[in-house]
């Protein structure tokens, strides 16, 4: 708004006039007028100083203009009708897609949550004006409410409130021609498929069409063939590889007219550094140490302890896992893993339990097999590098059948000095040389004898058993860590 005086302007005009040259002045050279030169600049001062006081006054024209042609416009529209000459032809509507961000993606409940900015144009027949009637005013602003708008929504909204854009304003220009730029919050039901879960990625798809118009009455159409992501903020758990769009021209089974709709389909890839750190590598260091309960010893009593811990630990992996992913009949890839390594742990335990029925034979037990003495104790022995103390993988093998320091030759560990001697006369002795001459003296020691050979063949027995089961600890201990590394790399490369 102008504040000087009303008078400012009529002193400027009279102040202007007052510079203009006289008649005559200036045009006879070297006359008593003004110079001609001096005459022309007093002129250009002039105009300068009078369109400075009337500017203000061309910009309320202006504004009186806008006034004018948006009560002219609107005094016999509706904006209830679509803005066509011709009722029989479709009105083109262009469709443009934006995506800001990318607020959430609830893979339980397969609903993906996005900021938008949607633009929609499309031409109004009844709101052109020539401009030049108007003060050259090629477009203006105003609410959205007073033109006629495309029903265009989300086909596939999850929204229980089912809310549209928010009412901005449109822009209107000479020609009839309305861009209607939204922002909205959307939530898009997303078929997720967890797979690969979590080095997965999704295809969300942006159904947009017209609710009420058919084909016949709105052709809608995308702008551009991708969707725009130069203002995208970058996601923390999904990565964005592309928004490509397409036109689709679809026949419902409730009309016989074809419905036209523009697809955005939004390609993500899932950031799986987090799950990686959080999840996989305590699963995979959680399940190398199931093979080392076979290296326990088995007097520790703590072989079936270790693995019925590691397999608890699994299955609160599991759990986690299995929250956070949808209900369906696809299990994650490494919801897989976590089943095979707890398979393998429950057999790892149960394997443990027999080594141990095997390591704590009694006296009474079965003497080892003849096959099994030299399957184990000879080739998988050595295969595993097992020795006894003072042996080492490199020593020469064993007898399969021999005796060796636990044997029943002379000199054993459970040998006195002089029973040899002792057996000796008591079974080879003549009476008439023998200075025992009482024959119960020599039941005694010879009872006595076969106690103690008997007490040592059982201890040899049970130090056999005891070895077989040593061997078969270390052997299963390397069969389950080749498992375990194999089951990592083929998890590793599914995911690659």
């Amino acid at each position: 708004m102008n504040n000087s005086p009303p008078g400012n302007k009529t002193s400027g005009l009279k102040t202007a006039r007052h510079l203009l040259p006289g008649p005559g002045a200036g045009n006879v050279p070297g006359g008593a007028g003004e110079p001609g030169a001096l005459g022309l600049l007093r002129l250009c001062l002039c105009l300068c100083l009078a369109g400075v006081l009337l500017a203000p006054g061309c910009r309320g024209a202006q504004g009186r203009f806008a006034y004018k042609l948006l009560h002219e416009l609107f005094a016999n529209y509706s904006s209830a009708l679509r803005p066509v000459e011709d009722t029989d032809r479709a009105l083109n509507v262009t469709l443009q897609v934006t995506l800001s961000q990318i607020i959430d993606m609830d893979e339980r409940n397969q609903v993906l949550t996005s900021y938008l900015w949607v633009r929609q144009a499309w031409l109004d027949a009844h709101l052109t004006w020539d401009k030049d009637d108007y003060g050259g005013i090629d477009s203006i602003r105003i609410p959205s409410s007073y033109v006629w708008r495309p029903d265009i929504i989300l086909y596939n909204n999850a929204d229980e409130h089912f809310g549209g854009s928010m009412e901005t304003n449109v822009v209107l220009r000479s020609d009839g021609l309305i861009m209607w730029d939204s922002p909205a919050i959307t939530k898009s039901s997303c078929k997720v498929d967890v797979s690969y879960f979590p080095f997965d990625g999704q295809r969300c798809r942006l159904t947009f069409g017209s609710w009420t118009y058919n084909g016949n009455q709105i052709d809608l159409r995308n702008r551009l063939d991708s969707g725009d992501l130069t203002d995208f903020v970058e996601n923390v758990e999904w990565e964005v590889l592309g928004m490509p769009a397409t036109r689709n021209v679809v026949t419902y089974g409730c009309c016989s007219e074809p419905y036209p709709d523009v697809t955005y389909t939004l390609l993500l890839r899932r950031r799986a550094s987090f799950y990686i750190f959080n999840l996989l590598l305590p699963c995979i260091m959680v399940s190398f140490l199931a093979p080392l309960g076979f290296y326990l010893p088995a007097d520790s009593g703590e072989k079936v302890s270790l693995g019925v811990t590691v397999l608890l630990a699994l299955t609160v992996f599991q759990l986690l896992v299995a929250e956070s992913m949808p209900p369906s009949e696809s299990v994650p890839l490494i919801g897989k893993y976590y089943i095979a390594t707890m398979t393998m742990i429950t057999a790892s335990t149960a394997l443990t339990i027999f080594i141990m029925n095997i390591h704590h034979c009694g006296p009474g037990a079965r003497p080892v097999p003849p096959w099994a003495r030299r399957l184990i104790l000879h080739h998988m022995a050595r295969l595993c590098c097992v020795h006894e103390v003072g042996e080492s993988c490199k020593s020469p093998p064993r007898a399969p059948g021999g005796r060796g320091n636990g044997g029943d030759g002379a000199g054993g560990p459970w040998e006195s000095p002089g029973q040899g001697e002792v057996g000796a006369e008591a079974g080879g002795c003549p009476r008439g040389r023998c200075p025992c001459h009482h024959d119960a003296l020599l039941r005694n020691v010879g009872y006595i004898a076969g106690c103690f050979r008997r007490h040592r063949a059982n201890q040899r027995r049970a130090g056999d058993w005891k070895r077989v089961a040593k061997v078969t600890d270390r052997f299963f201990m390397w069969i389950f860590f080749l498992m375990v590394f194999l089951m990592s790399v083929l998890v590793l490369g599914n995911a690659a």
